[in-house]
């Protein structure tokens, strides 16, 4: 017995050491994983400087410093700003729009259930008035069985208590109305301001794309040298290159975060277009620029939606010599995605992306003459043709 008692003792102490140890072990979990996020997040900040800093030297190093390039960065970079703009109101819009309409919804069905119960309490008065005053105190008069004068009094109970409900349904339900159709005003205020803010931010980017053509056929004016124009916006393949190999060695150590997607190599064929448009310009065929072109220039209207063609990580988010303002994807294993000449970018370095996510929108930046998107696919910084992987 007494070893008995020592055992259960010896299981009790265990016991309660485990017990103490649980908090312990869930605080250090959670402060680990404070740290790890808190390092991850200082390792993208380092990883966005580095990126900046390679696409200054990129600047200085292949002569964008001259007036015409500079110009139309600067432009193109004025008209992406306000584009973003845009883009951010069209869907705050577009939010505040589905409020409204569920508001709407909400307060057709309140109606309608208000309409039932002025019904069923229609029908109940009218009951009140068939029965005439002190009905009851009648009744109970009339009768000489006491358990029909409990079945009356039971009658007139569920009856007033009914009266009651329906009057406190309707009462719940008006407010109820009063109150949506306050948020409705409320929320339709709102998207009239928006609205408003979307208008003058609208004319703001019709300004600045005019301005932006006047720039580009002057700019056309000057070089009229097909040679001058090259030399000045023409696509340097080797400092993008250069920017692409750089770009893989930053992005190495960083974990995938995407687990279970599949490998993109899997996916020859398959991909998705990043637009839906014309193909103006082949792979291999010769460009604005009078170069063999390493990609394809697809055709679309100014402000369409530009979506990744397969899930990756961005490398680089900014304007290029040549390119406009360009998203680089990077899809591992060493594949990589570009999509050039964009309005405006909507993902920044180091966001994650799946095949459909918006990342940007079309346009005719870095001298492009036609609007649309120029989309490259690179294997180890090889270009390749996109048309063999995209369906």
């Amino acid at each position: 017995m007494r070893g008995l008692l020592l055992a259960l003792a010896l299981l009790a102490s265990v016991a309660a050491q485990a017990q103490a140890q649980e908090p312990d072990q869930a605080q250090r979990a959670a402060q680990e994983r404070a740290v790890q996020e808190r390092d991850a997040k200082q390792k993208l900040d380092a990883v966005r400087a580095e990126i900046r800093a390679l696409t200054e030297q990129q600047r200085a190093t292949t002569g964008e410093r001259n007036e015409a390039v500079r110009a139309l960065r600067e432009k193109e970079l004025a008209v992406a700003a306000v584009a973003k703009d845009v883009h951010a109101l069209d869907g705050r819009i577009a939010a505040q729009q589905g409020e409204l309409t569920q508001l709407d919804g909400r307060r057709a069905d309140l109606e309608k259930a208000l309409e039932s119960q002025r019904e069923a309490l229609a029908a109940l008065l009218r009951s009140a008035y068939a029965l005439g005053n002190h009905e009851e105190l009648k009744l109970l008069l009339q009768q000489d069985d006491v358990a029909a004068i409990s079945r009356v009094l039971a009658y007139h109970r569920y009856f007033q208590g009914a009266q009651v409900e329906q009057i406190d349904r309707l009462r719940g339900d008006l407010r109820e109305l009063a109150d949506v159709q306050t948020s409705i005003e409320t929320a339709t205020t709102e998207l009239g301001r928006s609205r408003g803010a979307r208008a003058t931010e609208g004319e703001k980017l019709e300004a600045e794309r005019a301005d932006h053509e006047r720039l580009v056929a002057e700019i056309d004016t000057k070089l009229k040298d097909q040679g001058a124009r090259i030399a000045a916006l023409g696509k340097d393949e080797a400092a993008l290159a250069d920017l692409l190999e750089k770009l893989r060695d930053v992005f190495a150590d960083i974990p995938k975060q995407l687990a279970g997607a599949e490998p993109f190599a899997s996916m020859r064929g398959r991909l998705a277009w990043p637009v839906q448009g014309k193909v103006v310009a082949a792979f291999g065929a010769a460009d604005d620029s009078g170069r063999r072109s390493s990609g394809v220039l697809i055709a679309a209207a100014t402000g369409t939606a530009v979506r990744a063609v397969s899930h990756g990580r961005v490398a680089f988010a900014d304007w290029l010599r040549g390119y406009g303002l360009m998203v680089i994807v990077d899809h591992g294993d060493g594949y990589m995605s570009l999509y050039g000449g964009n309005e405006t970018l909507l993902k920044d370095v180091g966001d994650w992306v799946d095949a459909g996510t918006t990342i940007a929108s079309s346009g005719a930046s870095g001298g492009q003459k036609t609007s649309g998107v120029y989309f490259e696919l690179r294997v180890k910084g090889q270009a390749v043709d996109p048309r063999g992987w995209l369906r």
